[in-house]
């Protein structure tokens, strides 16, 4: 499994794009490509269900934003039960709160 790099941020709630900019890249699920940040539980379930959309990013960055995701999804209480990014498509990755 890959290093993590995220770590919690207090941003919450929608963010702009001035915002975004501000952020640490500590918080994003790519990092480097600051693309996907986990600031709260709902940007946490937009990243799992986006992770197949972010394009020009290495498996290995793959492999680091679902490591991000799934250290930011813990903290947030939401269970993931995949255990890497190739299982997100098999599956539903949250339970639906309508069901």
């Amino acid at each position: 499994m890959a290093d993590t790099t995220w770590k919690a941020h207090t941003e919450h709630g929608d963010i702009s794009t001035k915002e975004k900019n501000d952020l640490p890249e500590s918080v994003f699920a790519f990092p480097k490509q600051r693309k996907e940040p986990l600031t709260d539980a709902e940007h946490v379930r937009n990243a799992l269900a986006r992770f197949d959309q972010v394009e020009d990013v290495s498996d290995e960055d793959r492999d680091q934003a679902f490591a991000n995701i799934k250290k930011a999804a813990e903290h947030y209480g939401i269970n993931v039960e995949e255990k890497s990014w190739r299982d997100l498509d098999k599956k539903p990755h949250t339970k639906n709160a309508a069901h």
